[in-house]
């Protein structure tokens, strides 16, 4: 059996140089990003405006929270913008300085590197395989420890692709707010679910102050160079301490004009829910045929499967994927992912009729 070696979404350059491949033939279906890329008419208006490079963008980014405000459909007074998702799950995670957290997994790392660097105590709740990764929530609220006062979860989640729909949420938030626990919901791929409005908490942040969702633009709108994020919520005093601590200027110029123009692309929007919506749809039910693989009905823009073929491992199937030039993550390193597990996010048709081709022949 091939020496197992770890690789990431973003590791190009070293499957690169593992396995000889040049990096420029490799079909991305480990990153989780938009197949059809940055938008056109994004690109276009780019390149007519590169001269605000030469200003300085509003310190308080008045337009682009205005259009986040009608894309999200909250007050502009609740918005904060940042440096990718990424800036924001470290400001919020440090700011909220949590003596005890609680995160959902399996789920992104992130999320427990910048705990760490605050010194609290963290745990983790897990979601069951046996329940296909759906969340138990009644189980889920009677199992906080004492004396926690921070939850993090990931809405849909990755690398599960399973969501919390928004009446589950609310009793999970009310919960938190009766307990003093602060919640933290990435919503990075909600807008891929199948009802954008049956997942977000975005509607919750009008009525519970103790909670902030954060959003960003690299994976539905194919930015992820862009380092634009934003986050909402209605607790002024924190949104207030957040600012306070945030580097001045911390999204570009760039970043906030492209901002404002990939929110009101309309036609991209309905471009991109319109392919994943079908594809996603196409690929489960090609899967639910196959007894080689257990499928997970997914939210996200991506499908996770456990492997049932008996000494098949999940890095064998990675490499047979890779060798066609076609990269999937391979799931084992994902905390408290027991088992052999693959992840593959949707693409073009023609890209994932050749991915099924492998998995077939699994």
């Amino acid at each position: 059996m091939s020496k197992k070696v770890e690789f990431h979404g973003s590791d190009l350059e070293k499957i690169e140089k593992y396995y000889g491949i040049p990096k420029e033939e490799i079909i991305q279906f480990a990153a989780n990003v938009n197949p059809l890329g940055l938008s056109d008419s994004v690109k276009k208006e780019l390149a007519a405006h590169l001269d605000i490079i030469s200003s300085y963008p509003d310190r308080s980014y008045t337009s682009l929270k205005q259009v986040i405000s009608l894309y999200c459909g909250c007050s502009p007074q609740n918005v904060v913008v940042g440096n990718g998702s990424t800036e924001l799950i470290s400001l919020l995670i440090n700011q909220r300085s949590a003596k005890k957290a609680l995160v959902l997994g399996p789920t992104y790392s992130e999320y427990e590197r910048e705990l760490k660097l605050t010194g609290g105590l963290l745990s983790y709740y897990n979601l069951k395989e046996t329940d296909n990764f759906i969340l138990d929530t009644e189980d889920f609220i009677n199992s906080i420890p004492n004396g926690t006062d921070l939850v993090i979860i990931c809405n849909p989640n990755n690398p599960t692709s399973s969501a919390i729909f928004q009446s589950e949420m609310e009793k999970l938030v009310r919960f938190c707010r009766s307990r003093g626990i602060f919640v933290m919901i990435d919503e990075t791929y909600v807008e891929f679910a199948p009802d954008i409005e049956q997942i977000t908490a975005i509607p919750l942040t009008k009525h519970y102050d103790n909670l902030m969702v954060i959003r960003g633009v690299s994976k539905f709108f194919a930015a992820p160079g862009l380092r634009f994020g934003y986050g909402i919520t209605s607790n002024h005093e924190f949104l207030s301490m957040l600012l306070t601590h945030q580097n001045p200027w911390s999204l570009n110029s760039i970043g906030a004009f492209a901002g404002e123009l990939l929110l009101q692309d309309s036609e991209y929007i309905d471009k991109t829910r319109s392919l994943i919506l079908s594809e996603r749809t196409r690929l489960y039910r090609q899967f639910v045929t196959l007894d080689t693989f257990k499928v997970y009905k997914p939210y996200g823009n991506f499908i996770l499967l456990r492997i049932l073929k008996e000494d098949v491992t999940s890095f064998q199937v990675f490499e047979a994927a890779i060798r066609k030039k076609l990269m999937i993550r391979d799931c084992s390193s994902f905390q408290s992912l027991k088992g052999e597990f693959v992840r593959f996010c949707i693409m073009k048709p023609e890209d994932n009729e050749r991915l099924m081709n492998v998995f077939k022949n699994i």
